[in-house]
Formats: structure tokens, C-alpha cells, sequence
């Protein structure tokens, strides 16, 4: 949970993966950010404003979900939003372009070095992890440094090789130092290649592509052909990704449960027009607390447990029906409370009390991102 890591107690990260269980997960993903006791050279990662988590807590925390039958999966960004490293001083020759914190310059070997060891420390510390997602989205200034703009120069280069020739180094190095870990990243770098471009590169049988749409009315038959195109490149198992919270706007307050289920219902209708070929893999339920490194929480996680319930039993009901609902307020304890009067009332007393000054004061500087995921167990 990105601003608001699992750290109030154990007790407490106890209650809530229990929770998770019960509600029909299988899984979490968690993207630890500053928030990862980063050892050695790499310390200087760690948060000074807000303790990070423990060796021991990151172990009890995993002790928890496994014993619930929840599978960890690390995500580690790679590429794009590294604000959290390029921020460093130390770090700022590493940069893409001087001025932005984002994105990584993919021709310094330094880069892919710090890269590698920051994905060491966190899988020597999930052991029991199959999988590792290493993000690679939105890396926004690729190709706008120096050494990337001469690079392009180059007769039949351009970014989207950039962008491949980066990512299959990184994919490459893991698979030497962990044969046997299953990779994902997101895809929305890949949406505008061609089938042919992802196919003629080394990336393929490295990574498994997770399409992201939080959009209550996502359009069905794009993703389906995106997902076709990922297939015909021979990237043929995959994942999606929809949301439950802070994908609205960067200032939202209260989440919208009806918007989030939604988004599922049209996730639902994108997997069951799938072709054979696609080995779907999973959907991973996002619950971002802010939108980037630097921003201010947009939501609270305890006034969007409603939308989680709620998304997480339409999947595994196929529709919000009467059982899953049932299901929803038996596992949240709301019994007859209209939950749609509760969304109204925080909207309304949000905006009287000006909560994103609020939230900026006490909020902006713990890092750490949850997010949940339910694995495909039909395959």
C-alpha cells in the first residue's frame, strides 16, 4: 500500500491478510519500494521519514499468507518509476534526463548493476516466491537523454527496441541467477509494437505480459486483440490487472465501489472471449494509494475494503450477486448498513474538511504498495 504500509502491528497485518483470504484471494503482490531493508551500498533506499520493514517483519508477513495459501510475489520497478532511487544524489547520473526522476538512462551499466542487486536482496528474502514482477511501465523519457538520442541515430533502431533490448537484459540476468522464476511485466510499453517486433526479440519465453485497465467501461474487444497480438509474438501466458482503489483521480478521497466493480464485470467479459492460445495466468486486484513516488495519498484502504470485498466476490462469482453480496457484508461485519450512504456521507464530509490538505501533511512520505491478486487455479 503505497503511503500506507502493513506495519501498524503484526497483529494488525495478521487481521488483514486473514481478511484477504476469507475474501477469495490466492495471492499478494507487493511493490515494497523505500519501504525494503535494503542492505550494503543500497541502504541509502531505505526511508528516513518513515521506518521501513524489518527482515523479521517481511518473513512473519509472509509466514501469515502462506499459511492462508497466499503465494507473494515481489514487484521490483526496473525501469520507469524509480523516483525512490533516482531521487539520491548519488544516483542522478543514472537518469534518463537530469530533470526527471522517473526513468532510468537503460545505457549506463551502473544502471543495470544497482537494478540486479535490488532484485537480489528482495528475492534472497522470498525464498519461497515463484514469481517476481519487475513493473517496466510508463518509462515516460526513453529515449529523451543524450546517449539514447545518439543511440536512435543508428539505422533501424528505435525505442521500442530500446525499451526490449533493456528488459531482456534484466529478464536475462534473472533467469541466470533464478532459472526457475516466472517474470512479469506490465505491457502497456509493448500496446503500440507490432507482433512481429516482440517476436523478433530475445524477450520472448523471459516475461509474462500483465495488461492493465482500470477504466469502469474498458474497452473489451481492444484488450482481447491486444492480448491476441501478445500470443501471436509467442508471449502466450498472461496476466491482467484491474483495480479496487486509487485509480480514479490523484485527489480522490473516497472510493467509488460501483466503478470498481465495473471495471471486473468488463475484465470478466474480456477473459471469456479469450481464444484457447492464452494461458491466463491470473488478474491482479491493484489497490494504489497514490500515484507516483511524490504524490499524496488519493484514498484510505479502511474506506475501500467495501470495494475490494466486493470486486474480489464478483470474480469469483462472475457477477455481484445476491450470494456474493451476502458473502461481502458477512466478511466485513456491515450486516444492513447501506454502504452507498456511508460512500456519500465521507464524500461529503471529505470535501467540508479540505482532506487532501490533510492527507499531504500527514501522509506523503511513507512509501510501500499492496496489491492483491487472484490467481487463475483453472489451468
Amino acid at each position: 500500500m503505497s503511503g500506507d504500509p502493513l506495519d501498524y502491528t503484526m497483529t494488525m497485518s495478521s487481521q488483514i491478510i486473514n481478511l484477504f483470504a476469507d475474501l477469495g484471494a490466492n495471492g499478494i503482490l507487493i511493490e515494497y519500494e523505500d519501504m525494503f531493508p535494503y542492505e550494503g551500498e543500497l541502504k541509502i533506499l531505505q526511508s528516513n521519514s518513515h521506518p521501513p520493514y524489518s527482515r523479521e517483519e517481511i518473513i512473519s508477513i509472509q509466514d501469515i499468507a502462506y499459511s492462508r495459501g497466499l503465494e507473494i510475489i515481489p514487484l521490483v520497478q526496473t525501469f520507469g518509476h524509480l523516483e525512490f532511487v533516482l531521487k539520491h544524489s548519488i544516483f542522478r547520473k543514472l537518469r534518463e534526463v537530469s530533470h526527471c526522476l522517473g526513468t532510468l538512462n537503460p545505457h549506463i551499466k551502473q544502471g543495470v548493476t544497482l537494478v540486479m542487486e535490488m532484485l537480489h536482496q528482495v528475492m534472497e528474502l522470498h525464498p519461497k516466491s515463484t514469481a517476481l514482477h519487475i513493473g517496466a511501465d510508463e518509462v515516460y523519457m526513453l529515449g529523451q537523454g543524450e546517449q539514447s538520442k545518439e543511440w536512435l541515430t543508428n539505422p533501424g533502431y528505435n525505442i521500442h527496441k530500446l525499451f526490449l533490448s533493456y528488459i531482456t537484459k534484466v529478464a536475462k540476468g534473472i533467469r541466470e541467477s533464478h532459472p526457475s522464476l516466472s517474470v512479469i511485466m506490465w505491457d502497456d510499453m509493448l500496446r503500440r509494437m507490432t507482433s512481429d517486433t516482440i517476436k523478433e526479440s530475445d524477450l520472448v519465453g523471459l516475461v509474462q505480459p500483465m495488461l492493465w485497465d482500470y477504466s469502469p467501461v474498458l474497452d473489451v474487444a481492444n484488450n482481447i486483440q491486444l492480448m491476441e497480438k501478445y500470443r501471436s509474438a509467442g508471449l502466450s501466458k498472461q496476466w491482467v490487472a484491474s483495480s479496487f482503489k486509487g485509480s480514479t483521480t490523484v485527489y480522490t478521497c473516497v472510493t467509488s465501489t460501483q466503478r470498481h466493480v465495473d471495471n471486473h464485470l468488463q475484465w470478466l467479459r474480456v477473459a471469456s472471449g479469450l481464444s484457447p492460445g492464452i494461458d491466463l495466468q491470473g488478474i491482479a486486484l491493484t489497490g494504489w494509494q497514490r500515484y507516483d513516488h511524490l504524490s499524496v495519498l488519493c484514498e484510505l484502504m479502511p474506506l475501500s475494503l467495501h470495494s475490494l470485498a466486493s470486486c474480489l466476490q464478483t470474480l469469483l462469482h462472475g457477477s455481484f450477486t445476491q450470494e456474493a453480496q451476502n458473502k461481502v457484508m458477512e466478511a466485513l461485519g456491515t450486516g444492513t448498513i447501506d454502504v452507498s450512504d456511508i460512500e456519500r456521507y465521507f464524500t461529503f464530509m471529505y470535501q467540508r474538511r479540505n482532506l487532501m490538505e490533510n492527507q499531504y501533511f500527514f501522509y506523503s512520505n511513507t512509501q510501500a504498495i499492496l496489491l492483491l491478486l487472484h490467481k487463475n487455479t483453472h489451468n
